[in-house]
């Protein structure tokens, strides 16, 4: 959510400030802005709603100049989507604040404030940063010393950046729950909220800790830690990379991301899953004697990747022999819980800043969890640097918003994962080089599932006019239809909702009929004629079925039922060739009502407030 760039340099920064914009667009935002700070210390401002080109415009009609700057997209939380509400705001025209997160106490600063006299020219939260921030110079302060002193007024999570038109060659930027990178420069330094607004101006990076400030000038970085004691980290040579501005000839980023999905599953599982009995090469140092000790998992995640936790408990019980529990990640932070004996967390985020999942990272260490193991897709982020392990999915960049490659790359993730609990708790050898010739052949199963996108492309002309979906699965399946009714109602706005087929008599067939596309996932298992009952039960009531099925499962299209055949595969990897079509599906729905598939309208890719 939000995004953050900064720089401080000899030369102007206004194209880097937007360039980075632009790459951080994939994040969700609604508005967009730019402050900057000229050699003759004049600060000069430019917001504007919608989109970073509408800001670009506008700059371009300025002739902005500046050599230090901040910039900032906006996805609203306080206040609703207005100029006046987009970030930088000001304090008396001398203090510039950008900030991602919620200052959860600013109704009692603003009162605070106001009756001291300042001036309040919006709704938000983070005005509030730079008025206390502009209190604390009054005080003689330097902006250092005035940031390290406000940020103890605050309650809530902030990745904020303060320039100060007095002192106009530093930014200093603080960082409490909310994800902030220095990008190191020659002659000239960089702040962002991710290190892919950079990548066009260096590849060395400095990760802030919670609790970090620092200043940062055209030649130095300086840091402090909660405590205020000076501090060196770990400067990081990034290896990743983004293509953005490249969508390979495809209409939209998420199509591309869905047909990369043999590619990106091949680059997880190459020089791994010959070596799967190289647990510390594959999980970190030290993973071979905590996994031994596993004889429980806790997995905790949101959204998509909670999914990917769901299924994935079926494969740790099944052959792993360990008990499972996943949760989303908002639910277990504020309850209190039981830790099993010798339980291992496992953490799954895309972007390893999921602010929910972070925060319940840090609580399970307090609880006492044996050990902490992270299923991530960014290298350096706070997840797999808070970790005690991490397996590191490799889908590259994943622009789109709803999550398509990083979903099957972190189940890909737990089959592996499965694979080295299960060596401990008696799963025979036959059994494992099965699971790893189905493995093997994932990608090609997937090729195989792609083929089926013009037969997808075709039923979707019938969501045209729906409202409403549900979808069906069982046993794996089952959290497989959860992540297909995400995709839908993500990038479609039609209302979607899973349920396990079983659960059908108990209350959804009430909503069957004519108008309730059913949608069903149906590989040849071990569950198929109870899902075929299922089936039936749909039918005798009149709904209309999409039936995603296994080429040997025998159901047949007619006028109330719509058969799409999938290639058949083994069962373990079913979950992970079933969701290909699914996406398919959420995917040219959405291009019929005509939203837009990349960005959908309330939502951010990495969601970094809770």
């Amino acid at each position: 959510m939000c995004g953050i760039v900064g720089a401080v340099a000899e030369r102007n920064v206004v194209e880097i400030l937007l360039e980075g914009l632009k790459r951080l667009e994939y994040r969700g935002y609604d508005s967009a802005g730019v402050a900057l700070l000229d050699k003759d210390g004049n600060l000069h401002r430019i917001r504007k709603v919608g989109k970073v080109n509408n800001l670009a415009t506008a700059v371009e009609n300025e002739t902005a100049l500046g050599t230090t700057g901040i910039a900032h997209t906006r996805w609203a939380t306080h206040g609703g989507v207005t100029e006046y509400n987009a970030h930088p705001h000001f304090s008396s025209s001398r203090v510039a604040v950008v900030h991602n997160g919620i200052i959860e106490n600013y109704v009692a600063l603003r009162k605070q404030l106001s009756e001291q006299g300042y001036n309040f020219t919006s709704d938000t939260d983070t005005e509030t940063i730079a008025h206390v921030v502009h209190n604390m110079l009054d005080e003689g302060l330097s902006l250092l010393q005035a940031v390290q002193k406000a940020v103890n007024h605050f309650t809530g999570a902030y990745g904020t950046v303060v320039i100060d038109k007095e002192d106009p060659e530093k930014m200093v930027v603080a960082r409490s729950g909310s994800p902030l990178v220095i990008g190191l420069g020659l002659g000239e330094n960089f702040i962002a909220s991710d290190q892919l607004a950079l990548l066009p101006v260096t590849r060395r990076f400095i990760f802030l800790e919670e609790g970090d400030v620092a200043e940062v000038t055209r030649r130095e970085v300086t840091i402090f830690d909660e405590s205020g004691k000076q501090v060196e980290r770990e400067i990081v040579e990034s290896t990743v990379e983004h293509d953005a501005g490249d969508k390979a000839g495809y209409r939209h980023y998420m199509l591309k991301e869905i047909h990369e999905q043999p590619a990106v599953i091949r680059n997880t599982l190459k020089d791994r899953i010959e070596h799967i009995h190289s647990t510390d090469a594959l999980f970190g140092e030290g993973a071979e004697s905590i996994l031994k000790q596993v004889k429980h998992v806790q997995i905790i995640a949101c959204g998509t990747s909670y999914h990917a936790g769901m299924t994935a408990r079926y494969w740790l019980e099944e052959y792993a022999n360990v008990s499972c529990s996943v949760e989303i990640a908002s639910e277990f932070r504020y309850r209190k819980s039981a830790v099993h004996e010798n339980s291992l967390l496992v953490t799954i985020s895309q972007s390893g800043e999921t602010a929910d999942t972070l925060a319940a990272l840090r609580l399970a260490k307090e609880l006492g969890y044996m050990s902490a193991l992270t299923i991530c897709n960014v290298p350096g982020s706070s997840l797999v640097r808070e970790s005690d392990l991490a397996f590191m999915t490799l889908a590259g960049a994943e622009i789109g918003v709803a999550s398509t490659k990083a979903f099957t790359t972190q189940l890909t993730a737990f089959l592996m994962l499965t694979l080295a609990i299960g060596k401990f708790n008696g799963l025979q050898e036959s059994t494992e080089q099965k699971i790893i010739s189905a493995i093997k052949t994932l990608p090609g199963k997937i090729e195989e599932a792609l083929n089926t996108a013009d037969v997808i492309e075709e039923l979707a002309e019938e969501f045209a006019d729906k409202n409403h979906s549900l979808f069906l699965g069982r046993g794996a399946q089952y959290p497989i239809a959860m992540e297909g009714a995400l995709k839908l109602k993500e990038i479609s706005y039609i209302h979607a909702e899973a349920y396990a087929s079983g659960e059908l008599k108990h209350g959804p067939l009430a909503l069957i009929d004519d108008e309730m596309p059913v949608i069903v996932v149906a590989p040849n298992d071990e569950l198929l004629e109870k899902l075929k009952s299922n089936v039936e039960e749909v039918r005798a009531r009149g709904g209309i079925m999409y039936v995603f099925a296994d080429v040997d499962a025998h159901f047949e299209s007619d006028d109330t039922m719509r058969v799409i055949n999938i290639p058949h595969c083994e069962d373990i990897i079913a979950p992970i060739v079933y969701t290909v079509p699914l996406q398919l599906l959420s995917y040219y729905v959405a291009l019929i009502k005509g939203t837009d598939v990349d960005q959908p309208r309330n939502l951010a890719k990495s969601v970094t407030v809770e």
